[in-house]
């Protein structure tokens, strides 16, 4: 289903910048905070989220009746942000902006409102007239939730006209949108003061093929099915985990394996490097093929500081479902990768408040369709916010709204890990393992890890 001449919604904001935002009420963003040069709460009123960006409100009132409307849904997961997400427009719909010229990202916030089956709402997103989502459905890419977050940053929008313009098109019921953001691409890591820690991975053996320094990176030897049933085992064979060509290479194979039928690697810091707030730059290219599962995370050090069923008494903590130590103590999820959902990267915060099981996961995704290329992972992690970003485009941002550990467990060391799983319940949930698309790598150019100045707005 298309548009249908003027029964479109069309939004026009005109000299958006110097006049919407300057309605809003409240003092400049802290020096941490990226305002968006276009921020709209898409159905809603003006807002100023507890990271300081600040939207305008939506003129709801132009819209003719059998265009697209605004509404509000009643509750809200998933976010810190509810006024963002609570409100929304639905039904086909322009938005065009006067921007300045340049290369921006876009970040687009949706959220599905009703209780209904996954296919019964699915849309095309289009930007600058170009397809970025097609067939999106919200509640499917929500892990089948409704009245939950989900929000899509999409990168190298040109604007050379001075209009920027996203357009939602139906396919089967009613499009949906929450809100609208686009940054002009600036570099955000403002904040980021000396090295301190790194692994440039351009030591080479007289073969030209060696394992990672030990004093940098220790080797996981597991088994299959220890974490999120996973089917490959963990070595630290020179096939599976190596440095050549001054990359870090982790690589997954199908091959019979004391028990499992696929291998690939997992490496981590603790004990070696246990951070606590910094900027984190892993430069890394992710394999294709349904069923990989590459990740670049975090894990408390102490995985006990806020466990309540067990203690460092137990043997192993990962894996084990007597023990709360996760999601308890925290987990912070740089960059995850699903290889049946090609392109698009995650992400994520796990708490003991929010994570999966409880349907309230906290995440930001943004789509690179050319992610079996070398990026910039990032991530900015402070005493009070922690922000996600991608070649220094920021996508996801999480703030400490209190004092309560279950909420923000990030006031602890973490170390880093590296690993490309196989499969497992999150890698599966698109299809089986494509063996076909093995052997596949994960490659790592350099790890660097940055002190952060220090921030008045944080003292």
């Amino acid at each position: 289903m298309g548009l249908i001449g003027l029964g479109a919604h069309v939004v026009m904001l005109l000299a958006f910048c110097s006049t919407a935002l300057a309605a809003l009420e409240g003092s400049s963003p802290p020096r941490s905070v990226l305002q968006g040069v276009v921020s709209l709460n898409v159905g809603g009123k003006a807002y100023v989220a507890s990271d300081g960006r600040r939207f305008s409100h939506d003129v709801c009132a132009v819209a003719p009746p059998q265009a697209s409307q605004c509404a509000e849904m009643a509750s809200m997961k998933g976010t810190q942000h509810n006024p963002l997400y609570q409100s929304y427009r639905a039904g086909e719909q322009i938005h065009v902006f006067n921007v300045p010229n340049g290369d921006y990202a876009v970040t687009l916030h949706f959220a599905e409102p009703f209780d209904q089956a996954v296919g019964s709402r699915v849309f095309d997103v289009l930007i600058q007239g170009q397809p970025m989502f097609q067939q999106l459905d919200v509640r499917a890419n929500r892990d089948g939730h409704h009245q939950a977050a989900l929000s899509r940053t999409v990168d190298h929008i040109l604007v050379s006209d001075g209009r920027l313009e996203v357009e939602l098109k139906a396919v089967e019921g009613a499009p949906i949108l929450s809100g609208i953001e686009a940054f002009q691409r600036l570099v955000a890591s403002d904040k980021a003061g000396p090295l301190i820690w790194s692994d440039e991975f351009d030591a080479a053996s007289i073969e030209g093929r060696q394992v990672p320094r030990s004093d940098r990176w220790a080797i996981d030897i597991w088994p299959a099915r220890k974490v999120n049933d996973e089917d490959q085992a963990y070595t630290g064979r020179p096939k599976n985990v190596r440095v050549e060509a001054g990359v870090l290479i982790l690589e997954a194979h199908q091959e019979a394996y004391q028990g499992a039928e696929y291998t690939s690697a997992r490496v981590h810091t603790k004990g070696l490097l246990d951070l606590q707030y910094g900027q984190i730059e892993v430069r890394a290219k992710l394999p294709r093929g349904q069923g990989t599962w590459p990740a670049i995370w975090m894990l408390p050090s102490n995985p006990f500081k806020f466990a309540t069923t067990c203690d460092a008494s137990v043997a192993e903590w990962q894996g084990n479902s007597d023990c709360d130590a996760w999601p308890n103590s925290g987990e912070i999820d740089i960059m995850e990768h699903v290889g049946f959902d090609p392109g698009v990267v995650h992400g994520t915060v796990h708490t003991k408040a929010y994570y999966w099981a409880n349907w309230n996961q906290h995440k930001g995704s943004i789509v690179l369709p050319d992610f079996d290329q070398f990026h910039r992972y990032q991530l900015m992690w402070t005493a009070n916010q922690i922000t996600w970003l991608v070649d220094d485009i920021p996508y996801f941002s999480y703030v400490r709204e209190s004092q309560d550990w279950a909420a923000w467990p990030f006031s602890e060391p973490f170390h880093l890990i590296l690993n490309l799983a196989i499969g497992g319940n999150w890698g599966r949930a698109g299809g089986p393992i494509d063996n076909r698309a093995l052997p596949a790598r994960m490659e790592v150019d350099y790890v660097r890890v940055y002190a952060l100045e220090s921030d008045s707005s944080e003292r």
